[in-house]
């Protein structure tokens, strides 16, 4: 797989995780951040940002690094609380391992924080990535669910119009159609006589 590709999965893995974290549990994270996390989420997103304000920021900076930096931010006691129960394996854990500290990150933290912790770690590449990006798509407990069929461009729907309005813009259109093809005559007519002169 090539590394676009791979970054593309791993930046929608990150989406899903943001998606799947409820406005509720992402206004307690907030809530619950220290001065230094929020100033860094607040220029991240804007000042005083809410759910409302991250996500909005979010649809806008998947490709710019805002959501990884975001995500980072918000998951980072989780994080720490990660590295510290799985100690000297924090940087290669096992699957058991991982399994085996995450029923207390949960407790502690919330199932959505901690998929989003997770995610965010195979995001930006750590070495435990692919046994990770595998509990958050098989796990019975961490799985996100399926993303969401999204249009690639917003979708424009013609606007409504009645049979009146229909009827009256063909007529205007067969009005503008004989007016051209009068005007187109009347040239070709004075062509005509202009070469017979």
């Amino acid at each position: 797989m090539n590394q676009v590709k791979s970054r593309l999965q791993n930046l929608g893995l990150l989406d899903r995780a943001f998606t799947n974290l409820s406005d509720d549990d992402l206004t307690t994270v907030l809530g619950a951040l220290d001065e230094d996390h929020r100033e860094a989420i607040d220029e991240l997103v804007g000042a005083e940002a809410d759910a409302a304000g991250i996500r909005a920021s979010l649809g806008k900076g998947r490709l710019d690094g805002t959501m990884e930096s975001v995500a980072l931010v918000l998951s980072d006691a989780c994080l720490a609380d990660c590295v510290e129960a799985l100690g000297d394996d924090a940087d290669r854990p096992t699957t058991d391992q991982l399994r085996a500290v995450t029923p207390d990150l949960i407790e502690a933290h919330g199932l959505g924080v901690t998929q989003l912790m997770l995610a965010s770690t195979v995001a930006g590449e750590a070495p435990a990535s692919a046994i990770i990006r595998d509990l958050l798509k098989n796990d019975d407990t961490l799985k996100l669910p399926p993303a969401e069929d999204r249009p690639i461009s917003p979708i424009v729907q013609a606007p409504r119009v009645s049979d009146e309005e229909r009827a009256a813009i063909k007529a205007k259109r067969q009005e503008l159609k004989k007016k051209k093809q009068d005007a187109a005559r009347m040239s070709r007519e004075q062509a005509a006589r202009a070469k017979h002169r």
